[in-house]
C-alpha cells in the first residue's frame, strides 16, 4: 500500500510565488527609476519620488521580495516536500524530497516489528492540524501526513483505521 504526499507544487504556492516576484520587480524598478530620474515601469511616473531615501527603501524592498520570489519559484521546481510512504508486510518506507545537496532525498525505511502504533493528533483553532504519526516502540513520531491544507476529520480518521488494521497496529489520539 502506498500513499503521496503532494510537495510544494501546488497553486497556490505558484500564485504567491508570481505575486511576490512581480511585486518585488515593480519595487525595484521604481527605486532604480527615480535613481536614474527616468521612467522604466510603463504604468507609474516615479519623477516625483526622491531617491533618498524612498528610492532606496523601494529597491531594499524590491531585492527582498525578487530574493524571496526566487527562492519560491526554485522550491517549486525542486518540488521541495514530494513523497510517499510504502507499507509493505515487512517494512515500512517513508520517503520526501528536500533542497539540493548531499541530503536531498530523505529515505527512512523501518521494519514492521519496531512499529508500536498509529496516531491520530487533531488541533483546531486559528491554524487547525490534522496529522498522522508512525510512532515506534523507541518513542519516535514519524509524521506521515503533508503539511498542506487540514484534510477532513473523516478522510484522516478513515486513513488511521485502514493503516491501523493493515499494519496491525494499535491506534492512538492525542
Amino acid at each position: 500500500m502506498r500513499t503521496y504526499i503532494s510537495g510544494s507544487r501546488r497553486l497556490s504556492n505558484i500564485f504567491w510565488a508570481l505575486t511576490i516576484t512581480l511585486g518585488g520587480l515593480g519595487f525595484f524598478l521604481n527605486g532604480c527609476s527615480s535613481y536614474f530620474n527616468t521612467n522604466l515601469l510603463i504604468f507609474s511616473d516615479a519623477s516625483s519620488i526622491a531617491f533618498i531615501p524612498q528610492g532606496i527603501i523601494l529597491m531594499f524592498y524590491g531585492t527582498v521580495a525578487l530574493i524571496l520570489g526566487l527562492f519560491l519559484c526554485l522550491t517549486i521546481i525542486w518540488d521541495v516536500g514530494f513523497g510517499y510512504n510504502d507499507y509493505n508486510a515487512d517494512q515500512i518506507t517513508v520517503y520526501r524530497k528536500g533542497f539540493p545537496g548531499k541530503n536531498r532525498e530523505l529515505n527512512l525505511t523501518f521494519p514492521s516489528e519496531v512499529v508500536k502504533s498509529i496516531k491520530v493528533r487533531v488541533t483546531e483553532g486559528l491554524n487547525p492540524r490534522r496529522q498522522l504519526f508512525l510512532c515506534l516502540k523507541d518513542s519516535r513520531e514519524i509524521p506521515l501526513t503533508g503539511v498542506d491544507q487540514p484534510a477532513a476529520l473523516n478522510k484522516i480518521e478513515n486513513e488511521a483505521v485502514t493503516l491501523a488494521k493493515y499494519l496491525n497496529v494499535f491506534l492512538e489520539t492525542e
